[in-house]
């Protein structure tokens, strides 16, 4: 990966702002990537909400990329498939169809 390609201002359609390199102690120089995103319920507004996409990270001539990790969507998407399954299975107990209970005499 070439950072100077990734990082090219003048690309076609970028819909990602990078922010100024920080060098750290260590020498490992820290690049913030920003994306820019419409939230579904203000569509008619003309402001982009800003949203953190990662970060490039730099040691030693190799580029790493660290994309940032949304642990409260990824906990709320794990108590939203409980609330489903829990809801058809309780479905499933209340409106069990009839021939369980048929018996021939």
């Amino acid at each position: 990966m070439n950072i100077r390609t990734v990082t090219d201002p003048h690309r076609a359609g970028v819909a990602s702002v990078y922010g100024e390199p920080h060098e750290t102690t260590d020498g490992t120089t820290i690049i913030t990537v920003t994306g820019f995103h419409r939230p579904w319920f203000r569509r008619n507004d003309a402001t982009p909400v800003q949203k953190p996409i990662g970060v490039f990270v730099v040691r030693g001539g190799e580029v790493r990329w660290e994309p940032v990790v949304d642990a409260t969507r990824i906990a709320l998407l794990g108590e939203l498939i409980g609330l489903v399954a829990a809801t058809l299975g309780t479905l499933a107990i209340l409106r069990r169809p009839p021939w369980p209970d048929l018996h021939l005499h």
